[in-house]
């Protein structure tokens, strides 16, 4: 027994060793540089590359905004606990740049962890997307790369884009809302030609109380138009762990997600919650979306 003791407390401090040595292993820096293009400062062994968004003049508040105030992209690199390294970062973006930019960072590997705004007034409207992920070193930077490569074909465009690009719109509303209740699976509100699916969830609150659907916990769709150019926007509340796999869905179907972030603290179990737009037929348009729900677990 003393002998089964003494075999796994070396055991257990050979595994502490090793996870010491890989949070203490070095990075190359120059490599990093190297992939994602960028030039980068050490730290305390964190490698951070960054990329001011100068390319375009943008006002806040009537003010043209140094990118030291706040707008410049970086990806910080560091020793990994489980891999070789880790990464997170925040990408400056310009609304037409969302979409391209969470589609490369989702092909890569990377995960999106949040995407908001940080000032109001701004012109032209700027968009933040948190990223992160964990792996060799070299992969983490070709995602960064990758994304920061979709900014770049975006922009070679011209300037930002203040539309999807989208048709215009109908004069009245003529969704119906029978086929997408047969693919939901549930009872659509309908409104002025306008129909709606809602899907409540429930979490449970630090006083030990429950929220569900009708405050807030909900997953929803509406949509508005006709049935062959539909229109439709809403909401996924989605824990921590579904988070990836429906941006990916909902990202892979065209649908373009404009938000991502808490609307709650304290509840069990987390849920994060991810705003979408999309235009289409109303059908396909629902049909992605359910795709989507399948990926969450009842």
């Amino acid at each position: 027994m003393k002998r089964h003791a003494l075999l796994l407390a070396s055991l257990l401090a050979g595994s502490l060793s090793l996870a010491r040595a890989v949070s203490a292993a070095t990075l190359d820096g120059a490599r990093l540089e190297q992939i994602t293009g960028l030039k980068g400062t050490v730290n305390a062994g964190v490698v951070k590359v960054t990329a001011p968004r100068n390319d375009l003049p943008i006002r806040v508040d009537g003010w043209k905004m140094p990118p030291f105030m706040g707008l410049t992209t970086w990806a910080a690199f560091a020793p990994g606990g489980r891999a070789e390294a880790m990464v997170m970062g925040d990408f400056v973006l310009f609304q037409d740049e969302v979409s391209p930019v969470m589609k490369a960072a989702l092909a890569n590997g990377l995960a999106v962890t949040a995407l908001h705004n940080h000032f109001f007034y701004d012109d032209p409207r700027v968009c933040f997307m948190h990223i992160g992920g964990e792996g060799q070193a070299a992969a983490l930077a070709t995602g960064v790369r990758a994304m920061l490569d979709a900014v770049a074909a975006v922009r070679a465009t011209g300037a930002p884009a203040n539309s999807f690009g989208s048709p215009g719109w109908p004069a009245e509303n003529h969704i119906t809302a029978g086929p997408l209740s047969a693919i939901f699976g549930l009872k659509l509100q309908t409104k002025d030609g306008m129909a709606k699916a809602v899907i409540g969830r429930t979490v449970t609150m630090e006083c030990g109380c429950e929220a569900g659907a009708d405050l807030g916990v909900n997953t929803w769709a509406a949509f508005a138009g006709t049935d062959a150019h539909a229109v439709v926007d809403g909401d996924f509340a989605v824990t921590e762990t579904e988070l990836q796999p429906v941006l990916k869905s909902l990202t892979g179907s065209g649908l373009n997600v404009v938000a991502i972030h808490s609307h709650m603290t304290g509840e069990t179990p987390r849920m994060l919650f991810l705003h979408y737009w999309g235009r289409g037929r109303a059908t396909t348009l629902a049909t992605a979306l359910k795709s989507a729900l399948a990926l969450q677990k009842p």
